[in-house]
């Protein structure tokens, strides 16, 4: 166990809008936005918002915006098209828009993937940052990686980094 350099907040919930971004994914075959969903509420924190949009920059810019708007919601967590295939776009909608990056975030995660894929893990263009007072966090489309990046990354630092952002 990693020690913490200090504490988190007690019982904290936080309430997250999650995004799949994909051109194929309907609800009943997105197992990586059912898998956050899972992982949160498993969590004690909340789900205020689901959807799966198509991996169209403007599109993924306007629901950033919309949720952006929503005062419910803390964090947004965004999986699918973090690759380099002409279609993976989410990376580069979702960067313009970050008032605030979290750098380590998309370091740690490559350099997890790295222990558990290998070399492949450097086409993963994973981020993470603040845009109107939401955390945002963008993982890749595949199970493995988003059980990864929630259970090593976010949901052991989401109340910690909410909490910060609302000092």
């Amino acid at each position: 166990m990693t020690q913490q350099p200090h504490p988190d907040s007690p019982g904290m919930t936080v309430t997250c809008a999650v995004v799949t971004v994909s051109d194929t994914r309907s609800p009943k075959t997105d197992k990586s936005g059912q898998l956050i969903q899972q992982l949160l509420l498993s969590a004690n924190h909340a789900v205020g918002s689901y959807a799966i949009i198509k991996d169209e920059p403007a599109q993924i810019q306007e629901k950033i915006e919309s949720l952006g708007q929503n005062l419910n919601l803390d964090v947004l967590i965004f999986n699918g098209g973090t690759g380099i295939a002409p279609r993976d776009t989410t990376y580069d909608a979702i960067e313009k828009l970050l008032e605030k990056t979290l750098p380590g975030f998309g370091e740690l995660f490559r350099f997890l993937s790295y222990q558990e894929i290998g070399s492949r893990a450097i086409a993963s263009r994973a981020v993470a940052g603040i845009y109107q007072s939401k955390l945002i966090f963008s993982l890749p489309g595949s199970s493995n990686a988003v059980r990864l990046g929630m259970e090593k990354l976010i949901l052991p630092e989401l109340a910690h980094l909410v909490s910060q952002m609302r000092k």
